[in-house]
Protein backbone atom coordinates (compact mmCIF):
# COMPACT_ATOMS: atom_id res chain seq x y z
CA UNK A 1 0.00 0.00 0.00
CA UNK A 2 1.57 3.73 -1.07
CA UNK A 3 1.77 6.99 1.10
CA UNK A 4 1.06 10.63 0.47
CA UNK A 5 3.87 12.93 0.24
CA UNK A 6 3.98 14.55 3.86
CA UNK A 7 1.38 11.54 5.26
CA UNK A 8 1.40 9.61 8.17
CA UNK A 9 2.17 6.21 6.38
CA UNK A 10 5.70 4.49 5.79
CA UNK A 11 6.62 4.22 2.24
CA UNK A 12 7.89 0.46 2.57
CA UNK A 13 6.38 -1.95 -0.42
CA UNK A 14 9.50 -3.77 -1.96
CA UNK A 15 11.50 -2.09 -4.07
CA UNK A 16 14.75 -2.71 -5.63
CA UNK A 17 16.34 -1.52 -2.19
CA UNK A 18 14.64 -2.84 0.19
CA UNK A 19 14.36 -6.55 -0.50
CA UNK A 20 13.08 -7.31 -4.24
CA UNK A 21 14.74 -8.54 -7.61
CA UNK A 22 16.32 -6.09 -10.08
CA UNK A 23 14.33 -6.29 -13.85
CA UNK A 24 17.20 -5.86 -15.51
CA UNK A 25 18.25 -9.49 -15.03
CA UNK A 26 14.81 -10.90 -16.57
CA UNK A 27 14.97 -8.32 -19.67
CA UNK A 28 16.54 -6.62 -21.81
CA UNK A 29 16.64 -2.56 -21.99
CA UNK A 30 17.92 0.56 -24.15
CA UNK A 31 17.31 3.86 -23.20
CA UNK A 32 17.15 6.69 -26.29
CA UNK A 33 16.94 10.10 -26.30
CA UNK A 34 15.26 11.71 -28.78
CA UNK A 35 16.32 15.17 -29.75
CA UNK A 36 19.55 15.43 -28.27
CA UNK A 37 19.24 16.06 -24.36
CA UNK A 38 15.80 16.20 -23.34
CA UNK A 39 13.92 13.58 -25.53
CA UNK A 40 11.59 11.18 -23.87
CA UNK A 41 13.33 7.89 -22.04
CA UNK A 42 12.22 4.84 -24.32
CA UNK A 43 13.27 1.52 -22.74
CA UNK A 44 12.64 -1.12 -25.19
CA UNK A 45 13.37 -4.85 -25.47
CA UNK A 46 11.58 -7.59 -24.43
CA UNK A 47 12.35 -10.46 -22.41
CA UNK A 48 14.31 -13.46 -24.25
CA UNK A 49 15.59 -16.61 -23.78
CA UNK A 50 18.19 -16.36 -26.90
CA UNK A 51 21.00 -13.67 -25.15
CA UNK A 52 21.46 -11.73 -28.27
CA UNK A 53 24.15 -9.24 -29.10
CA UNK A 54 21.52 -6.76 -29.56
CA UNK A 55 20.11 -7.40 -26.02
CA UNK A 56 23.37 -6.94 -24.80
CA UNK A 57 24.18 -3.56 -26.30
CA UNK A 58 20.57 -2.79 -25.24
CA UNK A 59 21.42 -3.59 -21.24
CA UNK A 60 25.09 -1.75 -21.94
CA UNK A 61 23.78 1.33 -23.26
CA UNK A 62 21.34 1.57 -20.06
CA UNK A 63 24.36 1.02 -17.99
CA UNK A 64 26.13 3.53 -19.72
CA UNK A 65 23.59 6.49 -19.22
CA UNK A 66 23.04 5.71 -16.12
CA UNK A 67 27.13 5.78 -14.68
CA UNK A 68 27.01 8.77 -16.61
CA UNK A 69 24.21 10.45 -14.81
CA UNK A 70 26.06 9.30 -11.64
CA UNK A 71 29.27 11.54 -12.18
CA UNK A 72 26.88 14.30 -13.03
CA UNK A 73 25.21 13.75 -10.07
CA UNK A 74 28.30 13.37 -8.13
CA UNK A 75 29.88 16.49 -9.00
CA UNK A 76 26.28 18.29 -8.16
CA UNK A 77 25.19 18.93 -11.68
CA UNK A 78 21.33 17.50 -11.11
CA UNK A 79 20.06 18.58 -14.45
CA UNK A 80 23.17 17.61 -16.60
CA UNK A 81 22.52 14.24 -14.60
CA UNK A 82 18.91 14.17 -15.48
CA UNK A 83 19.77 15.01 -19.28
CA UNK A 84 22.04 12.20 -19.26
CA UNK A 85 18.82 10.26 -19.07
CA UNK A 86 17.10 11.55 -21.44
CA UNK A 87 15.09 14.02 -19.14
CA UNK A 88 14.67 17.92 -17.94
CA UNK A 89 14.33 19.19 -14.76
CA UNK A 90 10.93 21.67 -14.15
CA UNK A 91 10.47 22.17 -10.88
CA UNK A 92 12.31 21.73 -7.33
CA UNK A 93 12.05 22.48 -3.87
CA UNK A 94 14.75 22.20 -0.98
CA UNK A 95 13.78 22.25 2.93
CA UNK A 96 16.34 21.52 5.82
CA UNK A 97 16.10 21.38 9.39
CA UNK A 98 16.93 19.23 12.43
CA UNK A 99 13.67 17.86 13.01
CA UNK A 100 14.35 14.21 11.72
CA UNK A 101 12.24 12.38 14.46
CA UNK A 102 9.02 14.57 13.16
CA UNK A 103 9.78 13.23 9.27
CA UNK A 104 10.28 10.07 9.76
CA UNK A 105 7.71 6.87 10.69
CA UNK A 106 6.80 3.38 11.91
CA UNK A 107 10.99 1.75 12.98
CA UNK A 108 12.87 4.36 11.75
CA UNK A 109 10.94 6.78 14.47
CA UNK A 110 11.83 4.31 17.14
CA UNK A 111 15.59 4.05 15.66
CA UNK A 112 15.96 7.92 15.73
CA UNK A 113 14.36 8.30 19.12
CA UNK A 114 17.55 6.04 20.66
CA UNK A 115 20.16 7.81 17.99
CA UNK A 116 19.53 11.24 17.14
CA UNK A 117 20.28 12.48 13.59
CA UNK A 118 22.54 15.43 13.33
CA UNK A 119 20.50 17.22 11.02
CA UNK A 120 17.87 16.16 7.76
CA UNK A 121 17.76 17.86 4.60
CA UNK A 122 14.86 17.03 1.69
CA UNK A 123 14.18 17.50 -1.88
CA UNK A 124 11.26 17.12 -3.83
CA UNK A 125 12.17 17.43 -8.08
CA UNK A 126 9.74 16.89 -10.72
CA UNK A 127 11.76 15.55 -14.00
CA UNK A 128 10.15 15.32 -16.85
CA UNK A 129 10.98 14.86 -20.86
CA UNK A 130 9.46 16.49 -24.41
CA UNK A 131 6.00 14.09 -24.55
CA UNK A 132 4.59 15.15 -21.09
CA UNK A 133 5.88 12.12 -19.30
CA UNK A 134 6.77 13.36 -15.70
CA UNK A 135 8.23 12.00 -12.33
CA UNK A 136 8.42 12.99 -8.69
CA UNK A 137 11.90 12.33 -6.88
CA UNK A 138 11.89 12.41 -3.41
CA UNK A 139 15.54 12.96 -1.80
CA UNK A 140 16.66 12.98 2.05
CA UNK A 141 19.72 13.37 3.01
CA UNK A 142 20.32 12.21 7.00
CA UNK A 143 23.06 13.32 8.76
CA UNK A 144 24.23 11.47 11.83
CA UNK A 145 27.03 11.96 14.70
CA UNK A 146 29.54 9.04 13.37
CA UNK A 147 29.93 6.79 10.43
CA UNK A 148 27.98 3.50 12.61
CA UNK A 149 25.30 5.34 13.39
CA UNK A 150 24.65 6.34 9.67
CA UNK A 151 24.93 2.36 9.13
CA UNK A 152 23.18 1.42 11.05
CA UNK A 153 20.66 3.91 10.24
CA UNK A 154 20.25 2.50 6.45
CA UNK A 155 20.69 -1.15 7.57
CA UNK A 156 17.09 -0.29 9.25
CA UNK A 157 15.66 2.08 6.21
CA UNK A 158 16.11 -0.35 3.55
CA UNK A 159 14.35 -3.06 5.38
CA UNK A 160 10.44 -4.02 3.99
CA UNK A 161 8.41 -2.72 5.86
CA UNK A 162 10.43 0.22 8.20
CA UNK A 163 9.05 3.14 7.85
CA UNK A 164 10.47 6.08 6.05
CA UNK A 165 11.76 9.32 5.69
CA UNK A 166 8.66 11.60 4.76
CA UNK A 167 9.08 13.57 1.20
CA UNK A 168 8.28 17.37 1.21
CA UNK A 169 4.27 17.46 0.46
CA UNK A 170 3.98 18.39 -3.30
CA UNK A 171 2.31 21.04 -2.43
CA UNK A 172 5.72 22.90 -2.27
CA UNK A 173 5.53 22.45 -5.85
CA UNK A 174 1.86 22.81 -6.82
CA UNK A 175 1.71 19.64 -7.30
CA UNK A 176 -1.85 17.08 -7.43
CA UNK A 177 -1.47 14.59 -4.49
CA UNK A 178 1.26 11.77 -5.30
CA UNK A 179 1.76 8.06 -3.71
CA UNK A 180 5.41 6.79 -2.71
CA UNK A 181 4.93 3.06 -3.23
CA UNK A 182 8.61 2.18 -2.13
CA UNK A 183 9.06 -0.06 -5.11
CA UNK A 184 11.46 2.26 -7.09
CA UNK A 185 14.16 3.40 -4.10
CA UNK A 186 17.57 3.05 -3.86
CA UNK A 187 19.74 4.66 -0.53
CA UNK A 188 23.46 5.39 -0.30
CA UNK A 189 26.00 6.26 2.83
CA UNK A 190 29.00 8.53 2.50
CA UNK A 191 30.98 8.92 5.73
CA UNK A 192 27.83 10.32 8.03
CA UNK A 193 25.13 10.82 5.59
CA UNK A 194 23.07 8.45 4.13
CA UNK A 195 20.96 9.67 1.13
CA UNK A 196 17.47 8.06 0.44
CA UNK A 197 16.15 8.81 -2.92
CA UNK A 198 12.16 7.39 -3.83
CA UNK A 199 10.37 8.10 -7.41
CA UNK A 200 6.91 8.11 -8.79
CA UNK A 201 5.06 8.58 -12.04
CA UNK A 202 3.50 11.86 -12.11
CA UNK A 203 1.86 12.23 -16.06
CA UNK A 204 2.03 10.31 -18.85
CA UNK A 205 4.16 6.63 -18.91
CA UNK A 206 8.02 6.07 -17.56
CA UNK A 207 8.31 2.18 -16.99
CA UNK A 208 9.73 0.71 -13.46
CA UNK A 209 13.27 0.93 -15.26
CA UNK A 210 12.75 4.03 -15.82
CA UNK A 211 11.91 5.15 -12.33
CA UNK A 212 14.45 2.91 -10.96
CA UNK A 213 17.38 4.57 -12.62
CA UNK A 214 16.31 7.69 -11.60
CA UNK A 215 16.84 6.46 -7.54
CA UNK A 216 19.65 5.38 -8.70
CA UNK A 217 21.17 8.47 -10.12
CA UNK A 218 19.29 10.80 -7.74
CA UNK A 219 21.39 9.01 -4.66
CA UNK A 220 24.55 10.29 -5.99
CA UNK A 221 23.55 14.18 -5.54
CA UNK A 222 26.06 15.81 -2.86
CA UNK A 223 23.93 17.12 0.20
CA UNK A 224 23.44 20.51 -0.65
Amino acid sequence: MGRRIGGAGGGSDPGKGKGAGTLVAATAFVLVVAGGTTGAISIGGGTTGSGTAVDSAFSRDLNTRKNEGKKSAKKGRADEAWNRLGLRSIKKTLKSDFKCLAASTDKIREFLLRTPCESLTRSLLLVGDDRGNTATISVAWVSFRDRADATAFERVERVHGNGDIKPLAATALNLADVRFTGHHFDSRRDGRVVTVAEAEIMNGHLDSTDLDALTEVAVWLPKP
